[in-house]
């Protein structure tokens, strides 16, 4: 089979085609023909060495992927050959047939296209994690998403919009906000433009906001802890402005807020299957009914990976960029 490697850490230049084996399925796993690969943030970490695969895992780029089962490991059940699936992958997704554990695959509902279902599992197992399991969203709460036109913002707006939440997106163009209130912002931010947090506690008449999603970091933390009401929770899940500042915890202590983050590429598959049966149950029907979707920013030719690295590090992406590997 074809898949994307790199000898060497590096730019996004030191991409390109190679040839190897198709992976066999072990017990509990599904192989998967790829017709799409969504392209990610720690992929382009890795790409860089910032962020090696766990032991074990293929070292192939590539989290999630679309496509069609070509085989099952023993023990697997409820997937056939030929059926339409989309996968949380540890690794191997840049590639013309990937692995998956049976319990991180979804399936592709009829009417949506496998270009769009490639879209949807790393922005929605990381989304409903860290929004639902950790962030404790509820209705009627008032939810702050940084970045929000990214994959993971335009998801946590829609998550908002479902769970009932009134929804504050920042982003950092015109175009930018009108996609983030197109998928559900109730306020749309210009980041470059206004002072987020002036402008919320205007809007909030000085409450404030009760759940934050933060993928900057940097200079962002403390404004948005300033934010937070009593019992907020302030959940990061990436620094695009540095991981490392100076902060002052006192209020977090008088506010008795929670501040979390995590990543989903070293949980296990027990808990990720449990995050799958939550999207199946709460999103998928939505997913269904056009309630919920994907807006995808770019496609590019499996061969071209470096291209769509790049897209993805110009910062000017809104929505998903894929890999085409397959028809």
């Amino acid at each position: 089979m074809k898949f994307i490697g790199f000898d060497a850490p590096g730019e996004a230049s030191v991409l390109h085609l190679k040839e190897g084996s198709v992976p066999v399925p072990e017990p509990g796993d599904v192989l998967i023909r790829v017709a799409y690969a969504g392209v990610n943030r720690p992929d382009l970490l890795q790409r860089a060495g910032a962020y090696p695969p766990p032991p074990g895992v293929s070292p192939v780029l590539g989290l999630e992927v679309s496509g069609w089962v070509a085989a099952v490991g023993d023990g697997v059940t409820e997937w056939r050959t030929g059926d339409r699936v989309a996968a949380l992958v540890p690794g191997g997704g840049y590639a013309e047939f990937c692995l998956a554990p049976a319990g991180q695959v979804l399936p592709v509902p009829e009417g949506i296209g496998l270009d769009v279902a490639a879209g949807l599992p790393e922005n929605w197992f990381t989304v409903w994690h860290n929004l639902m399991d950790l962030g404790h969203l509820q209705t009627g709460e008032r939810l702050l998403v940084h970045g929000a036109a990214g994959g993971i913002g335009l998801a946590a707006l829609q998550l908002g919009r479902l769970v009932g939440a009134e929804v504050f997106a920042t982003a950092s163009s015109s175009s930018k906000l009108a996609m983030c209130a197109q998928y559900g912002a109730t306020w749309c931010i210009d980041s470059g433009k206004e002072d987020f947090v002036e402008r919320i506690r205007e809007i909030t008449s000085r409450s404030g906001v009760d759940v934050v999603l933060d993928i900057l970091g940097g200079n962002f933390l403390q404004k948005n802890v300033s934010l937070l009401r009593q019992d907020g929770r302030h959940i990061s899940i990436a620094f695009l402005e540095g991981s490392r500042v100076e902060f002052d915890f006192m209020t977090v202590m008088m506010r008795r807020l929670v501040m979390t983050g995590s990543t989903m590429r070293p949980r296990s598959i027990i808990e990720k299957t449990r995050i799958r049966n939550d999207l199946l149950e709460r999103v998928w029907p939505a997913l269904t009914t056009g309630r919920v979707g994907v807006h995808l920013d770019s496609t590019f030719p499996l061969n071209d990976a470096a291209a769509a690295h790049r897209r993805m590090e110009s910062r000017g992406h809104i929505g998903k960029i894929l890999l085409h590997v397959a028809e």
